[in-house]
């Protein structure tokens, strides 16, 4: 595993400017790396690797946290019918309580990196940890709106993670998953404090553990 270093030199001439100058170095194919999900109380965090044609063209996409949820919705068919591949990776609650959520989150994204169906021979991360792989690699802090192909991992994992949650809430009503996604809002804490903590819910984490029994 090696890891780029960042440079802020100039800035990219495309939003594929970071895929370019890895193409230009020998590699051929180069996946974005995003997650979603780090933050919540409740759910799993979920990865996304995802590897453009060189022509790519997508008008609008950009940081899925930019995006509203009907934005990201039109954009996830149109990412899996253009991409090259698409690898989802997912760590589970009990996962996250266990191994603490960075290291649950490098593993989401070592999954997906392995679910591609075209092997990657270069990652662009988004974010300043490098995956757990043998892979030559990048890391690019605020990614999600410097690299299209780490952009549209990011819209791939928010809306797969986001449709997670809305089946959760159907198995664990009274907490408003679906509406949240597991963010620790105001009524979400207090439906924590009034039922107690779903199977779902993270128990390492402030707002669930003083609430376990």
């Amino acid at each position: 595993m090696t890891a780029q270093p960042e440079l802020f030199a100039c800035a990219p001439l495309s939003p594929l400017h970071f895929e370019r100058q890895a193409l230009a170095r020998g590699y051929s194919k180069v996946a974005g790396v995003d997650e979603a999900g780090r933050g919540p109380l409740a759910g799993p965090v979920v990865a996304a690797a995802v590897i453009l044609p060189d022509t790519f063209d997508l008008p609008g996409l950009t940081d899925s946290k930019q995006l509203s949820e009907k934005a990201r919705d039109r954009l996830y068919p149109l990412i899996r019918a253009q991409a090259l591949a698409v690898g989802i990776g997912v760590a589970r609650v009990e996962e996250i309580d266990r191994v603490n959520i960075l290291q649950a989150t490098l593993r989401s994204m070592q999954r997906a990196v392995g679910r591609l169906g075209v092997p990657a021979d270069f990652l662009l991360i988004d974010g300043n940890m490098p995956v757990p792989l043998d892979l030559p690699q990048q890391t690019l802090v605020k990614g999600d709106a410097r690299s299209l192909s780490i952009a549209a991992a990011s819209v791939v994992a928010k809306v797969v993670r986001d449709r997670i949650m809305v089946s959760l809430d159907r198995l664990h009503p009274g907490y408003g998953l679906a509406g949240h996604k597991g963010y620790g809002s105001a009524a979400h804490r207090a439906a924590i404090a009034a039922l107690g903590p779903s199977p779902c819910h993270r128990r390492t984490f402030g707002g669930v553990r003083e609430h376990c029994r």
